[in-house]
């Protein structure tokens, strides 16, 4: 199997999301993933829920066995000086950190890339960014969502914002920044550079990067851009409609032939004609006739027959999943979406598979989240060179 970061070193020094994210999908094209964490609480993540129990009955964080996979677990103290200089000393032995501390905090660690060699690429990923008046401002994904627009985006146009299900920015983020570490990392080594570099990744940035024409629209026309719901001010019909059998059903057939083929899947030819929808600007126009003459016909309707008519004619259909049949779907089965994990804690656990792939075949399943420290042990020896005694008086004094 193909993997191109393969003798690559990743330290994951985040925690929570979005750092940790980043480090992970390094990890997951071949990159040596360590993770350090406080001796004593070890990451956020792995006290955040739903949880299961383990063998003798203690809660184990399925959050942890997802995004803490594919890793080694080392524990050092940061704010120790001791703790510190061990960092420093792995960073020499790595080409890449991630973390996603308030700004300032490595600083005040003495452990900043301006401490560090020069080798190093260090993603740095915040709220706000590294600069600015609002850099040292504290907050999580729902803010940075919130600050570039997209909460003002959904949600039903009668109802207040919403929060998306998920937060978009933290892994969004951690995303546009391993694309500019790999980026860094060629530079390093393929053009022969030798230096590594900082990359400042800011969570409301990479939603804003998404906003598609927002700005845009707003500086040459002064628009304002509302919330939609499920509908679209820009084209119809689109909606998620509602079936006979309680599900919804995903119809998008804005472009003229496509809704010629949906009024075929519906029996309803005449539609194709009628002036209210013949044409895409007056589809627009009358958008909430044809979501709603669409609906209507959705309702007497199972979801799968919508879908089976839907695809008879090549109109673009999905029905809404959630998630047990996601995991029960063929193509999803077919294409590896789904892997099965080797929980330390917990066993076999099936968790979303590496992605994207390559043209060889699918990435190696991960390993299994590690214990808080499982590797402590095994990289200060290997990789610092230190004896059992040495590592055991650190420990005695709470440096690791």
């Amino acid at each position: 199997m193909r993997q191109p970061l393969a003798g690559i070193r990743v330290l994951d020094v985040g925690t929570r999301i979005a750092a940790p994210f980043c480090a992970g999908i390094l990890g997951e094209q071949g990159a040596e993933v360590i993770k350090i964490e406080d001796p004593d609480r070890g990451d956020k993540t792995r006290v955040n829920g739903p949880f299961t129990t383990d063998d003798d009955n203690n809660a184990y964080s399925l959050y942890w066995s997802v995004e803490g996979r594919g890793r080694k677990s080392v524990t050092i103290n940061l704010r120790d000086p001791e703790g510190q200089e061990l960092f420093r000393r792995l960073a020499s032995e790595s080409d890449v950190v991630c973390e996603n501390f308030r700004p300032g905090t490595l600083e005040r660690w003495n452990i900043d890339p301006s401490r560090l060699d020069p080798r190093l690429v260090t993603a740095r990923i915040s709220l706000y960014g590294q600069q600015g008046p609002k850099s040292l401002y504290n907050g999580f994904d729902h803010n940075a969502v919130a600050f570039a627009g997209l909460t003002h985006l959904t949600g039903h146009t009668d109802r207040p914002p919403a929060r998306p299900g998920l937060p978009v920015s933290d892994y969004l983020t951690a995303v546009f920044a391993a694309q500019a570490v790999t980026s860094l990392l060629y530079e390093r080594d393929a053009r022969g550079t030798g230096i590594g570099g900082v990359v400042d990744a800011y969570l409301y940035g990479s939603v804003l990067r998404i906003m598609e024409w927002t700005i845009a629209a707003y500086d040459q026309l002064g628009t304002v851009r509302q919330r939609t719901g499920n509908h679209s001010d820009q084209a119809a019909p689109l909606d998620n409609f509602a079936s006979r059998d309680g599900r919804y059903v995903c119809i998008v057939a804005v472009r003229q032939e496509v809704f010629d083929a949906l009024c075929e899947a519906m029996n309803r030819p005449e539609l194709a004609t009628d002036e209210r929808f013949s044409t895409p600007r007056a589809r627009q126009r009358n958008r909430v006739a044809v979501n709603k003459t669409i609906a209507e016909w959705a309702a007497g309707q199972d979801a799968a027959t919508i879908e089976e008519r839907c695809l008879h004619h090549g109109v673009p259909v999905g029905v809404v999943y959630d998630v047990s049949d996601v995991v029960a779907d063929d193509h999803v089965i077919a294409q590896g979406d789904v892997c099965t994990v080797d929980d330390p804690v917990i066993g076999p656990v099936r968790q979303q598979a590496p992605y994207p792939r390559f043209d060889d075949g699918r990435l190696p399943v991960p390993a299994g989240a590690p214990r808080l420290g499982e590797h402590t042990d095994e990289v200060f020896s290997n990789l610092l060179g230190l004896s059992g005694t040495e590592i055991a008086a650190l420990r005695d004094r709470n440096v690791v």
